[in-house]
């Protein structure tokens, strides 16, 4: 049964792109685990808020990725004096601790293979000493270095001792969530510093431009507990 939904405390509702206002309107959910299927928890929580023609779903890659089992436990991740080392070097932000730790560096390695991090360091380290631009490892290391999270104080238990992965096939996902409820969905990744977005359930839905429609973070990151949400075009 559907809800009122309204904005997050301390974020807007309503955003406008290129003439066009959005309003973003997160959902609250029980806590996502691996038990949970996500074709269900979108029918679940998604459908009944999703009632004008062009409504869109969108949901968090770690939401996602938990139900695929890509949540790992601190505790059986022994990382390698290379991932050490090389987290070491990665810049460590408030909003996420991405591959600044050794566990989540650990993974990267295993998840994208050790020459392409390697490769991607070495252009980070280029692209700032002679360039002065940040941000080229991720562009070659790819969207799964990208999506790898680690706990940080505003994690919500029990993932504040989890290294969670990037989802798999989240265009697919999408796709599949849109058959189910009948509304296209996006799967994103976003923060307080930055967005993109990993999945969408049609070729017609512009990836950049979900990007800045939700690029202020609007599902919020502390405890709020609201991994999904819509995007509703306001008239």
């Amino acid at each position: 049964m559907s809800e009122e939904l309204k904005p997050n405390e301390g974020k807007n509702g309503i955003i406008e792109v290129d003439g066009v206002k959005y309003q973003r309107l997160p959902i609250k959910t029980h806590l996502i685990t691996d038990k949970d299927n996500i074709l269900d928890v979108a029918e679940q929580y998604g459908k009944d808020n999703l009632s004008q023609p062009g409504d869109i779903l969108f949901i968090s890659e770690k939401c996602v990725a938990c139900t695929q089992r890509r949540a790992i436990p601190m505790e059986d991740i022994h990382p390698r004096k290379l991932a050490v080392k090389l987290s070491n070097h990665v810049t460590k932000t408030p909003h996420g601790i991405g591959l600044g730790m050794p566990e989540t560096m650990e993974m990267a390695l295993r998840e994208v293979g050790t020459l392409r991090i390697l490769f991607a360091a070495a252009i980070s380290v280029i692209g700032k000493k002679i360039f002065r631009k940040k941000g080229w490892f991720y562009s070659v290391a790819g969207y799964r270095a990208r999506s790898i999270d680690g706990p940080c104080h505003n994690t919500i238990p029990p993932y504040n001792h989890y290294v969670v992965l990037g989802p798999l096939k989240p265009d697919k996902v999408a796709a599949q969530i849109k058959e189910r409820i009948g509304y296209d969905a996006l799967i994103v990744d976003i923060n307080d510093l930055e967005g993109q977005i990993l999945g969408a359930s049609s070729k017609k839905l512009s990836k950049k431009l979900y990007a800045r429609v939700l690029k202020d973070n609007p599902l919020g990151q502390d405890d709020q507990q609201t991994p999904m949400g819509v995007i509703r075009v306001v008239e």
